[in-house]
């Protein structure tokens, strides 16, 4: 039989257990004809969204939080600062993503979704009412330990669909994001400082007077109360019984992948998948990139130009990468599931990452653009660099989630996104550091200022590109 002829999914006994959920979903899918579940992954996208906000919202203005804590003695040290806050949200959920993925094995997916919710509800407003530095370091450690969405989500998302609409599924984790790009920065941006900005409707003894960043964030708990109403219809994908063998299933692969695939037959551990383990060091790399360049790029962007920056306000800032979130969401629904199915999953993820090296050697030659060059310029670049890494962080996990049965899926995403939070959680405290060593350095012949930050970047680029390709990658075991 060729490749074209393949079916997607070997035919396997409909679950028939009464009162289980998974057995229900499992129904549900059988009887689509292949139509995409919009339903369940509206659920997802909101739910992702709600996740997303509380880190995204004030991400590009911690840099003014930390100036206003009155914690760094002088202009080059706030970056620095603001490294450890912006980290102090991803080691929190580097110590609880295990815990959380395995009891979303054992009591479902649902139930960890709606308290990773009500907690963001909590904690993001505890945030908002920071007074210290200190205060606000301890709100987003515990914010990102109880937070335990992530892994849980993914594994739902490949749980609701047919094999040929998981990529889709898994990237609305990440259109999401886009979206967070978008409101959050918006909300950051306009609602921050309120008392400043628009003194005659906000006074400077009212309530957001005395908490000048306490508006943003109490507008992102208000839409999480919403989504954790809408928590209620969600779905459960989880089977309450012992499941026999029916997990197994024949994924056609994509143009430019030979053959099939199948995910393991047997529950096995973890630590014995080749497949799925040789998707933790890319996903790791890449996980390191996108943050330390999130921050560097704020970071970047507001400092003054006798320090190698652009001197954007945060209005600024905050437009350049609600552009970008715009860019993405077009590129997830419109063009991502093209390039998809064009090139397949693992060469999408290769060329998107050799690529965006390249775009990312653009960045410290802005220096010498103003006005509306420089606006095209960072505008063009931040958007093409967005969907670029959209691209190769959906294929890794696409690849991670048929790597592994469904008793498994959210021990594995736990495990995922404890090694990808640790390496989130240094990079931005690393590239805090990197930039403040740099912005001391404006004057050496050899890679001056931002130069050297962006040469940093580009080699953890680079290690992540490496690793997608054989040996570091192995892709599933072809059936006989």
């Amino acid at each position: 039989m060729s490749s074209e002829e393949a079916p997607l999914l070997v035919p396997a006994p409909a679950p028939v257990a009464e009162g289980c959920p998974g057995c229900a979903m499992e129904r549900r899918k059988a009887s689509s004809n292949g139509r995409i579940p919009y339903k369940e992954l509206f659920f997802v996208g909101v739910t992702s969204l709600a996740s997303s906000l509380p880190i995204t919202c004030l991400f590009p203005f911690l840099y003014f939080m930390v100036r206003d804590f009155h914690i760094a003695k002088t202009e080059e040290d706030i970056g620095f600062y603001a490294g450890f806050l912006a980290a102090s949200y991803m080691v929190g959920r580097g110590f609880s993503s295990v815990f959380w993925g395995i009891l979303a094995d054992r009591i479902g997916r649902k139930p960890v979704i709606a308290f990773s919710i009500l907690c963001v509800v909590i904690f993001n407003t505890l945030f908002g009412l920071s007074t210290t530095y200190w205060m606000a370091i301890a709100t987003r450690l515990v914010l990102g330990a109880l937070n335990g969405l992530l892994a849980p989500i993914k594994a739902y998302c490949v749980e609701v669909c047919q094999p040929e609409h998981q990529a889709l599924g898994l990237s609305i984790v990440n259109t999401a994001w886009a979206l967070g790009l978008i409101v959050g920065p918006a909300l950051g941006g306009y609602l921050s400082q309120p008392a400043e900005k628009y003194p005659r409707i906000f006074f400077k003894d009212s309530v957001f007077g005395r908490f000048p960043y306490l508006l943003p964030c109490l507008s992102v708990s208000v839409f999480a109360t919403i989504v954790l109403i809408i928590c209620e219809w969600l779905p459960e994908t989880i089977h309450k019984h012992k499941v026999p063998e029916m997990d197994t299933r024949i994924i056609k692969a994509l143009p430019s992948e030979k053959g099939y695939w199948e995910a393991p037959r047997k529950k096995k551990s973890l630590l014995q998948n080749r497949a799925w383990i040789s998707t933790m060091l890319p996903y790791c790399f890449f996980s390191l990139h996108d943050t330390a360049y999130s921050e560097i790029l704020s970071l970047w962007a507001v400092s003054d130009r006798k320090y190698g920056g652009l001197s954007f306000s945060t209005e600024d800032i905050g437009q350049v990468l609600a552009m970008a979130g715009a860019s993405l969401l077009v590129y997830q629904l419109i063009i991502y599931r093209w390039v998809h199915k064009t090139l397949g999953t693992v060469n999408s993820a290769r060329i998107a990452s050799a690529v965006s090296i390249l775009v990312l050697a653009t960045y410290p030659f802005m220096t010498y653009l103003s006005g509306v060059k420089l606006s095209f310029a960072l505008h063009s670049a931040a958007m093409m660099r967005s969907a670029l890494s959209i691209t190769v962080n959906t294929g890794i996990s696409l690849l991670q989630n048929n790597a592994v049965c469904q008793e498994q899926r959210g021990t594995a995403n736990g495990i995922a996104t404890t090694a990808m939070s640790f390496f989130k959680s240094i990079a931005p405290v690393g590239a805090g550091a990197l930039f403040s060593w740099a912005q001391k350095r404006q004057d050496v012949a050899f890679l001056p200022g931002d130069q050297v930050v962006f040469m940093v970047l580009n080699l953890v680029q680079l290690l992540g590109l490496i690793s997608i390709f054989e040996p570091f990658l192995v892709l599933p075991a072809l059936p006989e």
